[in-house]
């Protein structure tokens, strides 16, 4: 089977959002949407990758594929969770309502129903399509509870007071979070929604509710969010956020921020990792295929925590140890990539392979234009908001620069094409790197 190192790549052909993040019986899993006839969006199936490490990724056979009436246009995004041994998927079926007779992989008018579906497996590797699939919570009927077509997602988690699970959706086309609530894993009832103004999105999608030791977040996938008018128009947002168990209400603040300042990452899952802390990956949006066919990758795993009231996004450190072998040069990493480590004051700047990133006005700034395709719509420069220190590591390869400054507080992550392996720069201090330890 096809492995990856350091990022989880596409298969082959095309990925988009990341599902189903668990770890369960000592492995993480990680599911995601898969077409695998093309290197195109169509039809989606759910892929299914493996890692012992987060760092060490081997995919596995298709694990849902549409079989039944109301997943018969695709099994859209969701989660897992783990029941007496068992792991629970939780998905968005969808059935076009009107069909392109000439692309039976999508829709004429975008119209869709869209149920909630379920499906267990005894040991998170079999899945029976044919046989084992449920309705969760039925396509809604109500437009003031929710939207016919867009309401998708599922993300589902256990409290004290039961199972919840929250669904993206839209309301007189302002986003919205739904909430039920569930004694049994089974059957659910509806409790309440939540939101904010059309400002915010018409339409939030893969929603998820983070709580940790320094407070709570929601991050949804704003559909037609457009901070400071800036492409692309989705982007993912965080909250701090209140949920209260005993009445399943959630109180959303304003004051928000965003997941990365690159604009490529969307569509994250989070879960807990082995020692209980929240952690993430995101969706890599590319604009075209690689040379070798694929299209589509994810960000390397990483932490959520909430520090003095900010929402960060921390490496997370088994890819930061695993990544720790010291180098003189990129051009001495691994295939798979390398990590580098270094600060910079105003007006210094170091260029990775092409990839640039600055410190100007107090912000750090990237330009991926000699690393990216010309044809294709940015954006190419991307800044974090002004700090007042600027404590830089990266992790790049060949088709993807995460950048995290101090520690996560601000990340910019961007897809690349054909980054090399020589460096340069104006700074005062040293630039440390790093790659794979030998196995």
């Amino acid at each position: 089977m096809k492995t990856s190192l350091l990022h989880l790549h596409a298969p082959d052909h095309w990925v988009n959002d990341p599902n189903g993040f668990l770890y369960y019986r000592g492995q993480y899993h990680l599911f995601y949407q898969y077409f695998p006839y093309a290197a195109a969006w169509g039809t989606m199936h759910w892929g299914h990758a493996v890692s012992r490490d987060l760092v060490h990724w081997q995919h596995q056979v298709l694990a849902l594929f549409p079989t039944i009436r109301e997943d018969q246009n695709g099994c859209f995004s969701g989660s897992a969770v783990e029941q007496n041994g068992e792991m629970v998927l939780f998905y968005t079926g969808v059935r076009y309502l009107t069909p392109n007779p000439r692309n039976i992989h999508v829709s004429l008018d975008g119209k869709m129903e869209s149920n909630q579906l379920t499906i267990r497996s005894a040991d998170g590797f079999s899945f029976d399509n044919w046989q084992g699939k449920q309705v969760a919570v039925p396509a809604i009927a109500n437009p003031e509870m929710g939207d016919f077509s867009d309401t998708r997602d599922p993300k589902v988690w256990r409290g004290k007071h039961g199972w919840y699970l929250m669904l993206g959706s839209t309301v007189r086309r302002e986003g919205r979070v739904l909430l039920y609530q569930s004694r049994d894993l089974k059957h659910w009832e509806y409790r309440s929604q939540a939101g904010l103004d059309a400002s915010y999105g018409w339409m939030w999608e893969c929603p998820n509710y983070v709580s940790t030791s320094g407070g709570e977040v929601l991050l949804v996938s704003a559909m037609g969010f457009c901070p400071n008018g800036e492409t692309p128009d989705s982007v993912v947002a965080c909250f701090p956020v209140r949920f209260r168990e005993e009445s399943c209400t959630m109180e959303i603040s304003k004051r928000y921020q965003l997941l990365d300042y690159g604009r490529d990452l969307y569509a994250p899952q989070t879960t807990l990792d082995e020692q209980g802390r929240p952690v993430l990956i995101a969706w890599v949006r590319m604009p075209k295929p690689v040379e070798e066919g694929w299209i589509g990758m994810f960000s390397a795993p990483r932490l959520v925590e909430v520090r003095k009231g900010r929402i960060c996004f921390p490496l997370h450190p088994n890819v930061r140890q695993a990544c720790s072998s010291p180098i003189s040069h990129p051009n001495q990493a691994h295939p798979a990539g390398y990590r580098a480590r270094f600060s910079l004051e105003e007006g210094e700047w170091v260029n990775l392979g092409g990839f640039e990133i600055a410190c100007r006005e107090g912000r750090i700034c990237t330009d991926r234009t000699a690393v990216y395709p010309k044809d294709t719509p940015g954006p190419y420069c991307c800044q974090t908001p002004a700090l007042d220190r600027w404590e830089v590591e990266v992790l790049a390869e060949e088709h993807l620069v995460e950048v995290f400054v101090n520690d996560g507080e601000y990340t910019i992550s961007n897809a690349v094409y054909g980054l090399g392996r020589e460096w340069k720069g104006n700074l005062a201090g040293p630039v440390s790197f790093y790659t794979l330890q030998q196995e």
